[in-house]
Formats: structure tokens, C-alpha cells, sequence
């Protein structure tokens, strides 16, 4: 009834103010440097950036299905539980009347410290869950606070992931005495670990960070397939530093973005054949040619026995009703942000059952989102991370992921004809426009590197569309 659901929603709210919500691993991010985090079932959060919150607080209307909803800002510190282990607790913002229970996820575990996600004593090697993972030997490495330990645990996870080519990636639980499985792709707890260990090392002289909320673009997913595209032909932003600008020049013109506006930046795609996840790094996406990027959406849309035509055409008309959108966006420049392709690589029947199994009915709104650039933390260069690593997937924990779609997604899967695909805009650290207070330079007409980008995209995969019909 009513009134028992607004009964639940007051404990909720209270539960939330006074015990906040704790923070987990989020593990389908592919792309970007900041942390992502898992907030709750169907929000993920990451740190606040001013531009990028003023970008969500002043939206068009015409924008909004093609961007993640936001859900409000939150702050972020760390506890300690009777143990010593550390605990991430997201608090509402007294100023933020968009961070209450209304624009909340119901879902959002708000536990007590004893029941959290332990984020360990010593963030890096709890989230690394030990250097072990990584560890060729299996030698067993003892917990340190010490930094120059946290640096020698990052150079072993570098040099391993360099040297490897194929990851497999478990999840069943370990003996006490094993070593303990992965339980994150390789991108998503890399960035987690280098935010995370710098926000405890800043803990003694600030511990409240604000987060920004997100839709979780994969929550209804069984299999996320997640394809992070940087767009456009410009990757810095105006704000960026001389020496930043010169960075990224440089990795632009080296890349697939100089030509065709669209650079590979992470790839997760689901192999039925084998039973495992692809990734691949934006490192390698930086590498690619131009008939290697054709190739690299021709492995995105393929299942490992077939190419999945039917997904083209959904994706081709959201990447068409997002030009048409973006041609309204005059004095906008979306510098630095990318484009997500996302669907679920499970099989129908297998999304259909878990649809009907979380009793979700047609026509409900779902949610995702991904990486974004973080304050404090500057994008690391020390290593090129092997290109494609294929990891085993089973079917997730509730705090992993579950089966997933979005606001703007095809809802015709659930209809029987197209499966649900979702196209979304992302990391708007670098955006600006007309309306940005503060801005020193202002743009005339339209972002015409972005839609340059937009349209190669869109030619591609129609050629690729055309070439599966034949």
C-alpha cells in the first residue's frame, strides 16, 4: 500500500542520514582515470568535479535521455569498524536537497559498519585483494603501510598486466589459506586503488569528500558489454594546464582521433563461446589503426560465435537521435568526454528469466553509467597495459552487477524484437558552454569535432550493419 511504501521510505531516509550509505567496488568501469564506486544497485558515484556538476545542474532538456540522470551529491568519508577496517560511508549533504531520498536509490546498502565492504586497513591491498592476484609465484606478501610498499604492489600489478595476455577472471570464494580471486576487471579497480589509497593518505588532514551520484547505465544487465569511446577530434580542456594541453595533443594526433574524430578508450565484451569477458585498455585503444578500430567494434558486436546484427540497428538510431540532439547544442564543446555503447551480452532467454525472476515489468526505466576524470588524480603514464585480456565471468553477487538497462534504452527486447541496447554521453569534466560561469573562452555554433566523430561512427558501424546482411 501507500502508506506502508512511505513507511519504508522514512526508514530509509533515516537509516541514510544517520548511518549513511557504504560505498563498494563498482567493476564495469573500462575507460577513464577517477574512481567509480558502487552506491547502490542502480547508482554508482565518483568524486565531484565543479564543471561537470554545473553541466548536470544546467542540462537541455533535448540532452537528458543521452547522459546518465544525476541523483545528487553526497559526501564520502572513511570509518573504522572495532576491527581497524576501514569503511567508505556515503552521507547526505545538508545543502543538497537532490541527494535525499527522492532522487536515492532504495536499493542502496545502508548497513552498519560491522556489516560494510571492508576496504582493508591498507586501501591498495585490499583492493588489489593483495598483490597475490598478480603475484606469478604465488609468493605471499605481508600487509604494509609503508608508501614506498603500496609503490612496489603497483609496479608488480603493472609488470604482470604487461606481460599478460589473456586474464581469467573467477569469482567463487577462495579458501582462507588460497589465494584470493579477482573480483574486478582490470581497469575498474586500478583507478579504485590509486583514488582510494590517496584519499587515505590525505585522511589525517581531510576526510570528507564530495561525490557526485549517477545512474548505474549496467544494473539490469546480466552480462555487461561496455564500449567506452573518447570523442572528438580536441581531448583538452581549456582549463587544462600548458603542459596537459601538450600531453594530450600529442596522444590525440597519435591515435584514431586525429582521423575520424573517435579513439577506442576500454572495451568489455561478453564471448558465449568460451564463457569470458574481453577487455581491452584504452592503452591499446590509443594503439589502433583505423582498419584495427573497424575491427575492434566488429569484436565488440560479436559474441565469439557470431556477429550480433541485430544490435546494430538499435545502436545506429540512438547514435542518429543523439547527432539530431547535439545539433541543437550551439556554444556547447564536450572536450575530453566519451560515448558508451552498452547491451547484454547474456542470451535472451537468460535476460528474459532474470528480468521476470526481479519481477521487472515493461516499459521501466533503467540506469548506467562509467568512468570520468577525478579530482586529485592525474592520469597515469606508467604503463601500457596489454591490449585485450579475457577474464571469466559468472553470473554476479548482488554487489557486482545484475541485469541492466537504461532510461534511453531499446525497450524492444523485452517485447520480443530488438534486444535492448543504450548509447550515453559521459565524463563532462572538460565541457563548457555559454551559459558556464567563469569560463575565459566562449564558443560560437557547434561542437564540430565531436559530431565529426559522431558521424564516422555512425559510417562504420553501417558499414558493418550492411556487410552482415550480405
Amino acid at each position: 500500500s501507500l502508506n506502508s511504501l512511505e513507511g519504508l521510505k522514512q526508514q530509509q531516509q533515516q537509516c541514510y542520514v544517520e548511518k549513511g550509505v557504504m560505498l563498494e567496488p563498482f567493476v564495469h568501469q573500462v575507460g577513464g582515470h577517477c574512481c567509480v564506486l558502487r552506491f547502490g544497485e542502480k547508482t554508482i558515484c565518483k568524486p565531484m568535479i565543479p564543471r561537470e556538476h554545473q553541466f548536470y545542474n544546467s542540462l537541455p532538456a533535448a540532452m537528458r535521455k543521452f547522459t546518465p540522470q544525476f541523483r545528487g551529491v553526497v559526501s564520502v568519508s572513511f570509518e573504522e569498524d572495532e576491527e581497524g577496517n576501514l569503511c567508505l560511508i556515503a552521507y547526505p549533504l545538508q545543502s543538497d536537497p537532490a541527494a535525499d531520498l527522492g532522487n536515492k536509490d532504495p536499493l542502496a546498502d545502508c548497513k552498519s559498519k560491522s556489516e560494510a565492504y571492508k576496504w582493508g586497513t591498507t586501501v591498495a591491498s585490499s583492493l588489489l585483494v593483495d598483490s597475490e592476484n598478480y603475484s606469478k609465484d604465488g609468493r605471499s606478501r605481508h600487509s604494509d603501510k609503508d608508501k614506498s610498499f603500496h609503490k612496489l604492489q603497483e609496479d608488480v600489478e603493472l609488470e604482470w598486466l604487461r606481460q599478460t595476455e589473456v586474464l581469467y577472471y573467477r569469482l567463487e570464494l577462495s579458501h582462507s589459506n588460497a589465494v584470493p580471486q579477482l573480483k574486478h576487471n582490470p581497469w575498474s579497480f586500478k583507478c579504485q586503488q590509486q583514488h582510494l589509497q590517496k584519499m587515505k593518505e590525505n585522511a589525517k588532514h581531510r576526510n570528507q569528500y564530495k561525490f557526485i551520484l549517477l545512474e548505474n547505465l549496467t544494473w539490469r544487465h546480466t552480462m555487461p558489454c561496455v564500449l567506452d569511446l573518447k570523442m572528438g577530434t580536441q581531448q583538452h580542456g581549456d582549463d587544462d594546464t600548458e603542459e596537459k594541453k601538450a600531453v594530450k595533443i600529442r596522444k590525440c594526433q597519435q591515435s584514431t582521433a586525429a582521423t575520424i574524430g573517435v579513439c577506442l578508450s576500454g572495451m568489455q565484451v561478453y564471448r558465449s563461446d568460451t564463457g569470458q569477458l574481453m577487455f581491452m585498455s584504452k592503452f591499446h585503444g590509443r594503439r589502433l589503426t583505423l582498419p584495427d578500430f573497424k575491427e575492434a567494434l566488429f569484436q565488440f558486436f560479436h559474441s565469439g560465435r557470431r556477429l550480433r546484427h541485430e544490435l546494430l540497428s538499435p545502436v545506429l538510431r540512438r547514435l542518429r537521435d543523439m547527432q539530431a540532439a547535439l545539433q541543437a547544442c550551439e556554444s556547447y564543446r564536450f572536450y575530453s568526454s566519451s560515448l558508451l555503447i552498452i547491451y547484454d551480452g547474456a542470451s535472451p532467454q537468460k535476460s528474459a528469466l532474470q528480468h521476470t525472476e526481479d519481477g521487472f515489468s515493461e516499459g521501466e526505466e533503467d540506469d548506467e553509467e562509467e568512468p570520468e576524470a577525478g579530482p586529485e588524480m592525474e592520469e597515469e603514464e606508467e604503463g601500457e597495459v596489454a591490449g585485450a585480456l579475457g577474464f571469466q565471468h559468472s553470473p554476479s553477487t548482488s554487489s557486482d552487477d545484475s541485469s541492466g538497462g537504461s532510461s534511453g534504452v531499446s525497450q524492444a527486447h523485452r517485447s520480443g524484437s530488438d534486444p535492448e541496447v543504450d548509447v550515453r554521453m559521459i565524463d563532462f569534466a572538460h565541457t563548457t558552454c555559454r551559459h558556464f560561469q567563469g569560463d575565459t573562452v566562449v564558443y560560437e555554433g557547434l561542437d564540430s569535432g565531436y559530431l565529426f566523430g559522431l558521424q564516422n561512427l555512425i559510417t562504420i558501424i553501417s558499414e558493418l550493419e550492411n556487410h552482415s546482411a550480405d
